[in-house]
């Protein structure tokens, strides 16, 4: 009676079996992401229940301007875009391209940042005035610290992607698209900031 022995797996099939696994990194940002909004939302909330349940005196009424927050809504918005046309030049292989768009966007966020921290001090209210501006100077202050981590992101994301010797090319393309889908979910909460604070 013939026995027949055991094929013997070499260690290099071993190791491919092992990392062959599902990749939930995105997954993963977007459950963070999730987690982030509700932290907005509970913001926003008490800040509509303050505004509703505790109502303020007239002479602890600001009238708050409008260029300044316009002019940051229109650098989130324009830093969308130009980010996303990072996006589109690293599938196309074009790495200074996507460099490019990449400075520009990380340049639009360290604008808003700048507008930001003028309207701070032409404000005719200080962080510990009343409920109002507390609420204000936390929800803004917030967001910032968002926008801070997303253009340091986006400046790590384009050291990464030079070329030669850069991690981030169009084989691997997830660091820069996470990148993409957070400064995307800042941006987003920054339109829904500035209609409740500045609009309503």
């Amino acid at each position: 009676m013939t026995t027949i022995a055991p094929v013997e797996q070499s260690p290099e099939k071993e190791v491919t079996q092992i990392e062959d696994h599902a990749d939930f990194r995105l997954f993963g940002l977007a459950a963070f992401l999730v987690a982030d909004g509700m932290t907005f939302a509970g913001f926003f909330a008490a800040y509509l229940t303050f505004k509703a349940v505790n109502p303020l005196l007239p002479d602890a009424i600001y009238e708050l301007e409008l260029p300044l927050p316009t002019l940051n809504t229109v650098l989130l918005l324009v830093s969308s875009a130009t980010f996303h046309r990072a996006g589109q030049a690293l599938r196309k292989d074009n790495a200074m391209l996507c460099q490019r768009w990449l400075l520009i966007t990380a340049g639009l966020g360290l604008a808003f940042l700048a507008s930001q921290m003028v309207e701070y001090f032409t404000l005719p209210f200080g962080l510990t005035d009343n409920l109002y501006a507390s609420t204000f100077y936390a929800l803004t202050g917030f967001h910032g610290l968002h926008v801070t981590l997303g253009a340091l992101m986006i400046l790590i994301v384009w050291w990464q992607s030079r070329s030669p010797g850069g991690r981030i090319t169009s084989k691997n393309q997830f660091p820069l698209e996470a990148a993409e889908l957070y400064w995307h979910f800042v941006d987003g909460i920054w339109v829904i900031l500035f209609i409740i604070l500045y609009l309503l």
